[in-house]
């Protein structure tokens, strides 16, 4: 994935983000809040045609209230599903509806469609209940990283992929190994001797399953990992079996004792140490050279304003945002054409500025307010800065959030500012 293509990315991830933890603050009276996930491979007038059925079975919701509120939901996701032709976007998309709690005891009607997910909608579920249903969403955009899977003893192999949290078994081999018992009429030095053969042979046709699935995609990966009883993965990585731009991606090998599809699994879980490390390895790079900066160099900013206009001057090579971030930009723009900006908590009252240049105020109706993420984003892309969402889940993370207000970028040269 390039550059600009990762960037893509995390805006997009950040905008489902913030839509699912809206999503998330709803409250619905009783079993009326709708959400449906929908497989690319699903048609959409199977889904019109299953919501047209789930509307005709609300009628015997024998409450007249979430009666009406479940049937006014499900004609609100049919009326957006005519946007769409007979085929699902890329990756599926999930459909939410229903009315929630408003303020004084009314309730109003709240409709969302996420689109094209990170990675593909698995199957297709409908779901009503009091509360959305984001949990399978906000999974699938918690996941980082992409790692190869082998799994192997002597008898057979599994490979596959681990992309974020769900593995994806691709190919399997058995082999042709004999046990170690030789039949009658053959020496023990024969029988050693194909008995090794057979296992080198197998030991090379997974190779060659795992070579075909990963040497293409080996600037994606972050990295394979090899399980199996000893002393068979031992014997398999040792014997330089793998493509030579595959092994040194070879970041462990874990004892497992199931190399079936299952055994992908228990890989996974044994290797969940090097995993959760490996999540956060570029936040901590980043931050690494961030705190070396700032101590030892001149090539760091930090704070809204500081950060911002360094990004305007087109002077930032990095802009680090912590993943949990959650303020607006206030824009005051005064009659002389001057514009001011200044980050303020989501729930923050707006209040009448005076512009610091001329003195003029700018009521506090005449401001423009943004998503404080969406606004520095925009600038970094203007000016070809990469973008980076750092992690609160190690110490120099928590920091950028709580010490340095979030928001801080790695210079590509010094401005003094």
């Amino acid at each position: 994935m390039s550059e600009s293509e990762q960037e893509q990315s995390d805006k997009q991830k950040y905008e489902f983000k913030k839509v699912i933890e809206k999503l998330k603050g709803y409250d619905g009276s009783g079993t009326q809040l709708v959400t449906i996930y929908v497989p690319e491979d699903k048609q959409i007038s199977d889904v019109v045609a299953h919501v047209t059925q789930e509307h005709s079975e609300a009628s015997n919701i024998k409450s007249k209230q979430t009666r009406t509120n479940v049937q006014d939901a499900l004609t609100s996701i049919k009326d957006r599903l005519r946007y769409y032709g007979n085929t699902p976007p890329e990756n599926g998309m999930v459909l939410f509806s229903g009315a929630v709690d408003s303020s004084g005891g009314r309730t109003e009607m709240v409709t969302e469609v996420l689109e094209s997910p990170p990675d593909p909608i698995q199957s297709f579920r409908y779901h009503c209940d009091s509360d959305f249903l984001t949990e399978p969403l906000a999974e699938m955009l918690a996941d980082k990283g992409l790692f190869g899977l082998i799994v192997l003893d002597r008898r057979e192999a599994n490979v596959g992929w681990l992309k974020g949290k769900r593995v994806e078994p691709v190919k399997s081999a058995s082999s042709l190994v004999p046990g170690k018992q030789r039949k009658g009429g053959q020496s023990a030095q024969r029988f050693a001797r194909l008995r090794l053969e057979a296992i080198d042979n197998f030991y090379q046709e997974v190779a060659e399953m795992a070579n075909d699935l990963f040497v293409s995609r080996r600037h994606e990966m972050d990295g394979i990992l090899v399980g199996g009883p000893s002393p068979t993965k031992d014997e398999f990585l040792d014997g330089d079996y793998l493509h030579h731009e595959l092994g040194d991606n070879v970041l462990g090998k874990f004892d497992v004792a199931y190399t079936d599809e299952s055994g992908l699994y228990d890989l996974v879980d044994a290797a969940s140490e090097i995993l959760a490390e490996h999540e956060i390895l570029q936040d901590k790079e980043a931050m690494e050279e961030f705190f070396k900066e700032l101590h030892d160099g001149d090539l760091a900013t930090y704070g809204f304003g500081p950060t911002r206009e360094n990004l305007i001057m087109g002077s930032v090579d990095r802009l680090l945002i912590s993943e949990d971030l959650r303020k607006d930009v206030l824009i005051y723009t005064c009659e002389n054409g001057h514009d001011e900006y200044e980050m303020v908590n989501r729930s923050a009252s707006i209040d009448d500025h005076d512009c610091s240049r001329c003195g003029e105020t700018v009521p506090a109706e005449e401001a423009d307010r943004e998503d404080a993420i969406d606004h520095l984003m925009e600038i970094a892309q203007q000016r070809g800065s990469e973008t980076l969402f750092i992690s609160t889940d190690f110490e120099k993370g928590e920091q950028l959030l709580s010490a340095f207000g979030g928001v801080a970028g790695l210079l590509r040269y010094s401005t003094g500012v």
